[in-house]
């Protein structure tokens, strides 16, 4: 898989996350993960596994757009395949058990934006 990443230095707020390029993230189609700096690209790297509604294709595009951004920012990566990315977890859990976590956030984010829209 080629890498779509492209170095961008402008760093937005959230609110400003649109002003970003699709180039800039690590899932482009999703606009997920922004790395536009090496705090950003490590911040992936650790978030990696926790990301939900994307498809193995998006993820091996995503991971290699973070190899890339991590040559590019001079991050250490040891990872050669986007698999590898969560499997030696500091906090004792397993990948199944971010997995959920990471999904359960996501529906309570949902459920939080519908009471928010009443």
């Amino acid at each position: 898989m080629h890498p779509t990443w492209k170095p961008h230095e402008k760093h937005g707020e959230l609110t400003e996350r649109s002003d970003l390029p699709d180039s800039v993230f690590a899932f482009p189609k999703q606009r997920k993960e922004p790395l536009t700096d090496a705090s950003h690209v490590r911040n992936a790297i650790a978030r990696f596994d926790q990301t939900v509604g994307v498809s193995d294709e998006d993820r091996e595009l995503a991971f290699a757009n973070i190899k890339k951004a991590a040559e590019h920012y001079g991050v250490d990566m040891s990872e050669e395949d986007w698999e590898q990315l969560g499997r030696r977890p500091s906090t004792g859990r397993t990948a199944e058990d971010r997995r959920r976590s990471a999904q359960k956030a996501a529906e309570t984010r949902k459920e939080h934006e519908g009471q928010q829209h009443k």
